[in-house]
């Protein structure tokens, strides 16, 4: 289902770890990573990940306040949308 579906953007200073702990916490609020792509472009690190909600017990809000605090750790931009919203924005 569409409205299942999230969109994840991490960038900021590339270093160690960064893969691992944004995996680590969806894995603990149960999101399904269904595409990811990241690059390091001149020593910064970008990723985009589309992830499912579909079989987590934890509402979009719950999942995408603890993503803020994994972004807020790692001291990186992080966003987090709907998917539905995010094709919206950018169909206009």
């Amino acid at each position: 289902m569409q409205d299942d579906k999230i969109i994840i953007t991490l960038s900021g200073q590339d270093k160690i770890g960064i893969v691992a702990r944004l995996t680590t916490a969806l894995a603990e609020y149960r999101v399904n990573i269904e595409d990811i792509k990241q690059t390091i472009m001149q020593g910064y690190f970008v990723m985009f990940l589309l992830g499912s909600i579909a079989e987590s017990p934890y509402s979009f809000r719950e999942i995408k306040e603890a993503l803020l605090k994994v972004g807020e750790e790692l001291k990186m931009e992080i966003w987090v949308q709907k998917k539905q919203i995010f094709d919206n924005m950018h169909n206009i």
